[in-house]
This record gives C-alpha cells, sequence and structure tokens, in this order.
C-alpha cells in the first residue's frame, strides 16, 4: 500500500539507471513500454520519461508509445529545452484524462523552459537547489534553507509572471535532495528545513514538494550485515520526517515498499541522530546503522 497522500512519479525509464539503460541502448521499445505498464499497474500517479542525451525525435516517439498503453500523465524530464519541446508536442493530454504532463526540471539557469508553456501546459519542477547571481558565470549551490526558500520564491514568481493562469497548485517545488552516503556538509538537515520554511510561507500555499528519493540512498549497500535492507528504511524514514513538513511528492520506484515507521525504528533513529552531528560523524553514525 502506498502511503496516503503520497503522489509517486514512476522513475523507471531513465537513461541513467543502467539496466534501463540497456533497454535504450538496444532501442528495446516493447521493454520500454513494459517498464510503463508495470509502473502504471503499480501505483504510479506519473510516469517518468527520461532518454538521456537521445534525438528529441526519439523523445517524441517515446511518448506518443507510452500513451498508447497507458493513460497517466507523463513526467517530461530533460535539461535540454528542444528535447523537452519535442515531449511536449507530442503529449496529448486527452489519453491522460485531460490531466497535464510535468516538466522536470526548470531551474536558475534554463527560465527559457517557460517559454514551453506556449507549446503545451505543464506542471513544472523547480528546481531550488542551486541560485543564479547576477554577474556569476555558474548556479551556487544554496547551503541554507532560507537560501533555498528565496531561490524557491524567485522560481514560482517566474513561473506566475511567465505563464498565463498560473497558479501555485500547478507547481512542484524540489529542494534538491543530496546521498546520504556522502553528506558531511548537513544537506539532510538543510533540505528537511527548507521544507519546513516553504510549508510554513503563506506565499507557497498549495504547491506541491518533491524530491529524488532514490538519490538519497545512492551510494549505499543494498543490505545491512544482518541481512536486512538499508535503501528501503532510510527512504521510510526520510519520509516519516519530510511529510510533516510538506513533501507530497517523490520520484521514486514502484516496487520498493515506503511506510511511515514508528518512533525508535532503527532507520529513523539513525536520521534522528544525523540531523543533530557534523561532518564526518554523520557518516560514522551512518555506517554503525548498516553496518
Amino acid at each position: 500500500m502506498a502511503i496516503p497522500g503520497l503522489t509517486i512519479i514512476g522513475e523507471s525509464i531513465n537513461d541513467s539507471v543502467p539496466s534501463t539503460k540497456k533497454l535504450f541502448d538496444e532501442n528495446d521499445v516493447p521493454g520500454l513500454l513494459e517498464l510503463a505498464r508495470n509502473q502504471d499497474e503499480k501505483g504510479a500517479a506519473y510516469i517518468d520519461v527520461n532518454v538521456g542525451a537521445r534525438s528529441p525525435e526519439f523523445m517524441a516517439d517515446l511518448v506518443r508509445r507510452i500513451q498508447t498503453i497507458t493513460a497517466k500523465p507523463l513526467s517530461i524530464d530533460t535539461p535540454d529545452p528542444a528535447i523537452a519541446e519535442a515531449g511536449l508536442r507530442a503529449y496529448d493530454p486527452e489519453r491522460a484524462g485531460g490531466r497535464k504532463p510535468i516538466l522536470n526540471s526548470i531551474s536558475a539557469l534554463r527560465l527559457q523552459m517557460f517559454d514551453l508553456w506556449a507549446v503545451r501546459p505543464f506542471m513544472p519542477i523547480l528546481m531550488a537547489s542551486e541560485r543564479f547571481e547576477s554577474g556569476a558565470s555558474c548556479a551556487n549551490a544554496n547551503r541554507t534553507a532560507e537560501e533555498t526558500r528565496r531561490t524557491a520564491r524567485a522560481l514560482l514568481e517566474e513561473a506566475q509572471r511567465r505563464t498565463p493562469g498560473f497558479m501555485n497548485g500547478q507547481a512542484v517545488i524540489d529542494p534538491g535532495i543530496a546521498p546520504i552516503g556522502s553528506d558531511c556538509e548537513g544537506q539532510l538537515r538543510r533540505v528537511l528545513e527548507s521544507l519546513a520554511l516553504i510549508h510554513a510561507d503563506p506565499f507557497f500555499t498549495g504547491v506541491h514538494m518533491s524530491v529524488g528519493l532514490s538519490n538519497f540512498t545512492v551510494m549505499l549497500p543494498s543490505k545491512r550485515a544482518d541481512g536486512s535492507p538499508v535503501k528501503g528504511p532510510l527512504e521510510s524514514a526520510f519520509l516519516t520526517l519530510a511529510m510533516p513538513r510538506g513533501l507530497d511528492t517523490i520520484i521514486g520506484s514502484t516496487v520498493r515498499k515506503y511506510e511511515i515507521l514508528p518512533a525508535g525504528h532503527p532507520a529513523l533513529a539513525c536520521l534522528e541522530d544525523i540531523l543533530k552531528l557534523e561532518g564526518f560523524d554523520t557518516l560514522m553514525r551512518l555506517k554503525e546503522f548498516y553496518a
């Protein structure tokens, strides 16, 4: 059973997943369609479509084919405006019950992607993990919850300014989650505090908030020393802490069992301890959990 109130964007059709990349490289479109079908059947509310560096035409064709086997709306996932435009043009809202696609994602360095609203209205995922300051040659990573909140506000204001009829409920804000296996800088604390700040700010009333949940455990072993799983419990522990702070959406797995953990659960206790620690001590506490 899915957690009530949690929307899952199925993550499997993504060129960065080794098993899926093999399907892409072999042009195994039936295999990709089977991934879409399986995620639909297992409860995904949206199906993510990330074709990597392949052509806009490939994205358009895959979107059309996926929409022949599922009525779930799609998440067009690419930083490339041309690939994004092709996916949005190919998307047929009628095949998804009139529901808009998601566009993943728009950041401070990709504001021109708001112009694709004229091609097809969409729900943008607004990446608030980095900001662009006037005169800078590149984006700066946000290090505090307040920096993240300000970036999220600037992106939402841009969405309201550039997309006619845009409402907060059409936006998904992603504060950017870091792998817990390399987090010596308090990124877990920043993400959770960012969610809480945005959730409490009336300016953001109605917005959705999301993370790419599998990124949280990407560097960790699959099992603890006693043979019990590592990644699922830690991801559930994150959800247990994040959902009361406003998180309601994830890009995640339809196979993994997510749940709200009870107080005292070892994975939840691990994250609660990490929030109180600094630097290398956080990694030692994590290692204590899985070893």
